[in-house]
């Protein structure tokens, strides 16, 4: 059966990965190797498998050993953050809200929702870490336990969870103003299949909505550049390298900046609805009961009982 982990193990465990030596990170703790080693020995021994190749210049992680780091640097980090979330409460700031949501919403509306919450002077103890995951992600989390607190398009599955209405957004075509597209007041998808687009690693709009509703196959879109987010793609179709899709609630306020056409999509699928999400209103802590009550007001429903 597998034992609990060990926090001074684990941070151990990542500092030789790093240092690739077990004496070097003796030297650092002020500590002999072998006590090191014993640890390492111990975790090898719990998990049932070998973590560390010995080689004549130190030590290398083995494939399991990849695996636990990946594992280990995040709980070392969650540990590390929820020591600050609980001193925050000890200093007097009471009150951090975690909050996922995919990076259509964090470059549109969701990150002016949040910045009018956190202006609030009622709400000058408060902070918000907002993460960026994509909606299964994100549902994931939240059933999980991971997460608390998420928005998210309404299309996914969301059995077993609290949802509230929050805001819908628009996909519309983004073309350079002397784009062949751009004097045009809305389009069709199968207008733009002929043109270069610019995508993004962090969403795929276009091919998540084709294949969802299979309009058309999604290898038909060509892609010229990908880019990380929003504000690169637009800068890219400013530049006249392709065209993208994307929220015309996120590029109509970066239209004049990047000189943009913005132009809607005429397709039923093109509109799209977001939730507030969460597992139980009464099990949220009272500063995420507040952003969600500040969402659900700027989207005009109902507060959660």
């Amino acid at each position: 059966m597998m034992k609990d982990f060990d926090l001074t193990t684990l941070r151990l465990f990542v500092a030789v990965c790093d240092a690739r030596s077990i004496a070097r990170v003796a030297a650092l703790e002020n500590t002999v190797p072998s006590a090191i080693s014993k640890r390492l020995s111990k975790l090898e021994s719990d998990l049932g498998t070998p973590l560390f190749q010995r080689i004549s210049r130190g030590v290398h992680p083995t494939g399991a050993g990849q695996t636990l780091l990946e594992h280990a640097r995040r709980i070392l980090e969650s540990t590390r953050q929820a020591t600050l979330d609980v001193a925050a409460y000890t200093e007097g700031t009471t009150g951090v809200v975690w909050l996922i949501a995919n990076s259509s919403l964090v470059a549109g509306d969701l990150h002016r929702d949040i910045s009018s919450f956190l202006k609030t002077p009622a709400h000058a103890a408060l902070s918000v870490r907002l993460e960026e995951q994509s909606t299964p992600q994100a549902v994931l989390a939240l059933r999980e336990g991971s997460a608390m607190l998420a928005v998210l398009w309404d299309r996914v599955d969301t059995a077993g969870l609290q949802t509230l209405p929050y805001r819908s957004d628009h996909l519309a075509v983004v073309t350079s103003r002397g784009h062949p597209l751009a004097k045009r007041t809305q389009l069709r998808i199968e207008e733009c299949l002929e043109f270069e687009h610019i995508g993004m690693r962090s969403t795929r709009a276009v091919e998540s909505v084709l294949e969802r509703r299979r309009v058309i196959p999604a290898q038909s879109v060509r892609y010229r550049m990908e880019v990380s987010n929003f504000e690169g793609a637009l800068r890219a179709v400013g530049d006249e390298l392709g065209i993208c899709i994307a929220p015309r609630e996120v590029a109509e306020p970066l239209s004049e900046a990047f000189k943009l056409a913005v132009i809607p999509l005429a397709e039923p699928w093109a509109q799209r609805h977001y939730v507030i999400c969460f597992m139980d209103a009464h099990a949220l802590s009272p500063a995420s009961r507040l952003l969600v009550d500040h969402l659900a007001s700027v989207a005009g429903v109902p507060r959660p009982s």
